[in-house]
Order: C-alpha cells, then structure tokens, then sequence
C-alpha cells in the first residue's frame, strides 16, 4: 500500500496544472487572485541545476518580470515565493516548457502561500543599521576577512534586544547583504559556532559574495555533505568543517569532489588526486570494514546501482537470501514499472545507503576474479567474481557467490569513479563452500618477508596484519602505508592489531 499511495500523491501533483477547474479549488486564477497574494514556486529536482541558470531561464519565458523571494532547497527541489497572482500564473503558464541540458523538461509547480517566514520576520530599517555597525566591528580590513563566530551571543545584539540567528535564513540573507554592500572585497568568512544545521541561506554568497576563497563552518550542526552542495559553486581554496556530525560520515573526497580547488581542510594540505584512484581490494576493503560510507568517493554524483538475487528453485535454503530479496530487481520478478524504478538506485548518496543495509561481510580477495569487458579512452566496463561469507545475523557463516558489474569513467579528468553497478548475489554451491576461504599455501619471498617486518616495525602492528595490509594493496609498501596512515588518523583499526 506504500508505494501506491506514494505513486497517486504524484500522479495528483503533475495533473495540478491539466485541469483548470482544480486550479481555482486551489486559489490561483489570474484575475481573481489580488495584488499581495503570496505564492509557492517549486521546482522538481531543481537541485540538479545551477541556481543562476535556472531563474535566468524561467525569467526569460515568463511573459511577468518576477523577483524570486527567499530561493532555497527543500530535499531535491528549489523552490521561492513570488508576490501576486499574475506573476504566479506567468510561471504557472512555463510548466514543462524548460528544457535542461539533457532535454529533459523542467517541472514547476505554483501554490497558494502563507506570507514568507523570511518576510514576516525582516529586520526594520534600525535594527539592519544595528546589524551592520555589528558586521563592520568585526571586519578585519587587513586581512579581508570577517570574523562571525557565535554571532548571535554578540554584546551589541544583547544590548539592543536584537535576535541575530544565522541559522535563520532571514538573518542570514541580511548578513549577507551587508556584506555585499559594505565588503563586496571579502576573502574570508569564519561562521564557527552558530548551530547552523542547514545552508540555504547561505546559497546566497555565490551571488553576494564570489570572491569569498576561505569558509569556516566548523563546530555547527551539519549532517550531510548534500548541504555543501547548495554552495558548491563557491571557488573555495580553504574550508573548515570539524565539529560538525557530517566529518565522521564523509571523507575528505567527497569534500573535494564539491570544492575542485580546494586546498586545505580543517588546517591540512589536501594531496592532488592523479591517476586511477579505484581498487578493487581497496574496495572491499572498506566494503567489509563496516566503512560503507567511504565508498562514497567511488561513485559518481548520478551513477545508477542494482542488486539481482540469482535463485536455483533446487536450493533449500532461498530463504536465507531473505535480506537480499528485499532489494531485488529481477527484471523476470518485478513486473511492476514502478517498482522497477524504485529499485533502481539514483546518485552515489542512495547508493551508499542502500550498501549500507545488507549484511555484513567479508570477501574471500583470493576467490576474485576480475575480467575486463571492454574499454574505451574514458570508459572501463569489468567484472568482479568471487566468494564472500555473512559475519552478522541469523545468516551469520553463510557463503555467497557473487558477481559485480562496473562501469566506471573520469570524473574532473583525475579519477576514476563508477557510474553504473550491477551485484548478481546466490547461495554458493556446495564445492565453491568447500573451495571458500582457504588460506594461501605459497610462502612469502625473501623480500616480502623482509617488507613485511618493516611495515610491522613502523606501523607497531602484529606481522600478521602487516601482511594483511600489504596484501590487500598489492605488495605496494608506499600505498599500504597511506592507506594505514589514513584509517589510522580516523581511528579505524582495531587495537587487537597492534603489539
């Protein structure tokens, strides 16, 4: 019943603007509607677009000259108000006329509207001379840079009675004014401790603040890397995010992917990314690790991710695939377009949740077998096929087979990332059980031997774990060593494998 409700809820919305009679149920009828009227704009997924592309568009077609009042995000749409009854039936009237880059049409969609959070609380004319002898009090002129930090808590706004809230976006947009007025030279901006949990108001600073290069929005209340993206457009060079719940989620790439000039974070150099930067047992690596969301970085920002359940009808035990089914796209089973859709992963975000919820693993790295489809100069289709057992659960011991179909490209012309993923997942047969898991036999050689006393020496790990790291990156000491150095900062290797 979920998913169909869902499905008549949209249905309902797209024929909003097909039938006039539904249009004056709901209030927006051009003559009728007065001068004043507040209206909604939303844009479906208009995240997906440049903010200044999108509202030159739409001015460009709509017959009314409008101004967007209060521009923000709400999950994938943008949406804003405008402020009288023709100017929303003019949008109204471009529904579907826009086309993106990739001809797909742009929906928009206009509603009656209670009067805007942002408008309803706009500071008088006294209280914005308040704000920005504030803003100028803490203008380094020196250095071009502006310093907000627990703004809020400021003895002049104490004094006054003045309630500064920045993680308002009324209050951000007429700090941002300000300084698109009275410092329009600023470099640098430090927003540490404001509780900012959401930056929509702060979306602005591309416009009212391009030349910003340095962003502090540490010790605030952000969860996910999805707000950064609302000011992504910013060039920054430096950007400081610790104490912020989003850090012990995301790594530094996924920063980096968003902010390609990027720099320093939080005060450290960040390394230029050269080459291919994906490897399979680096991978599972953190596949197995209970590091899911590292695998962030390894997806582009629209890659697309399926799971298939293989099932021979003659094995007994279907039913400990049960974890499995829950996502399963069999496109012989799921007859239902629909589901067929919601199936179907979109965005490396929701690709990484949905990793996330199976269970627990760990993969035999000497069962893989990795075969290379086919390639081109910016694409690389290979398979991966191998054994891995479930560590957790009712299914705890349980071997399956598998296979991964990846299809990667450039992403900024530095790295490779994946942009369509396919896991087929079964019961493994009895033989390959009997086959799974089974330590390798062939000795180290002198030099690997020798590798691997050094890495235990320098990294104070137990040999047999110094091997492990070894081998898992291929026998390549320096890359072993970053990659101890990186889980090792983020506090991501056990005690237990340390002397």
């Amino acid at each position: 019943m979920g998913p169909r409700w869902r499905r008549r809820k949209y249905n309902n919305e797209d024929t909003l603007w097909e039938d006039n009679k539904v249009e004056s149920e709901v209030g927006l009828d051009a003559d009728n509607g007065t001068l004043g009227s507040w209206f909604k704009v939303s844009i479906s997924n208009g995240r997906n677009y440049d903010r200044t592309w999108l509202i030159n568009s739409m001015q460009d077609l709509c017959s009314v000259p409008f101004i967007p009042v209060d521009f923000h995000y709400d999950k994938r749409r943008a949406r804003f108000f405008v402020q009288d009854a023709r100017t929303a039936y003019a949008l109204r009237d471009i529904h579907n006329k826009i086309c993106d880059e990739k001809n797909q049409k742009i929906s928009i969609f206009v509603s009656p509207s209670v009067v805007p959070y942002s408008v309803q609380n706009k500071f008088t004319s006294e209280e914005m001379e308040q704000l920005k002898v504030t803003v100028m009090k803490r203008y380094d002129a020196s250095q071009k840079s502006l310093d907000l930090q627990r703004f809020r808590f400021d003895k002049d706004f104490m004094d006054n009675d003045i309630d500064v809230m920045l993680n308002r976006r009324s209050c951000m947009v007429a700090t941002l004014q300000i300084i698109q007025s009275s410092i329009p030279e600023l470099l640098a901006l430090n927003l540490c401790n404001n509780k900012l949990y959401q930056l929509d108001g702060l979306s602005d600073m591309i416009e009212k603040a391009p030349q910003v290069k340095i962003l502090n929005l540490s010790k605030n209340k952000l969860k996910s890397v999805c707000e950064l993206e609302k000011v992504k457009e910013l060039n920054l060079e430096e950007l400081w995010l610790e104490g912020n719940p989003l850090c012990s989620l995301f790594s530094d790439h996924a920063i980096r992917d968003l902010f390609p000039k990027l720099l320093r974070l939080d005060g450290k150099e960040l390394i230029v990314p050269t080459g291919m930067d994906i490897e399979v047992p680096q991978y599972y690596l953190f596949y197995d690790n209970g590091e899911r969301f590292r695998l962030l970085d390894a997806y582009h920002d629209q890659a697309c991710f399926s799971l298939t359940v293989s099932s021979n009808f003659n094995d007994p035990d279907l039913s400990n695939l049960e974890e499995y089914f829950k996502h399963n796209r069999d496109m012989k089973k799921v007859q239902d377009s629909y589901m067929r859709m919601r199936l179907l992963k979109h965005t490396k975000h929701t690709i990484v949740d949905s990793l996330s919820l199976l269970p627990k693993t760990q993969h035999d790295l000497g069962s893989f077998l990795v075969d290379l489809c086919f390639h081109t100069e910016t694409m690389l289709c290979f398979s991966v096929n191998g054994w891995f057992k479930e560590v957790e659960g009712k299914c705890q011991g349980c071997v399956r087979a598998f296979t991964r179909i990846f299809i990667t490209t450039y992403y900024n012309n530095s790295r490779i990332c994946i942009m369509n993923d396919e896991m087929i997942v079964r019961n493994a047969s009895p033989r390959e059980i009997q086959n799974a898991f089974i330590p390798a036999n062939s000795p180290l050689s002198e030099e690997q031997q020798e590798m691997v006393k050094s890495f235990s020496m320098q990294s104070r790990m137990k040999l047999t774990w110094a091997q492990k790291c070894l081998e898992d990156n291929g026998w390549d000491y320096a890359k072993a060593a970053e990659i101890f150095t990186m889980l090792q900062n983020e506090s991501k290797i056990p005690k237990e494998f340390f002397e």
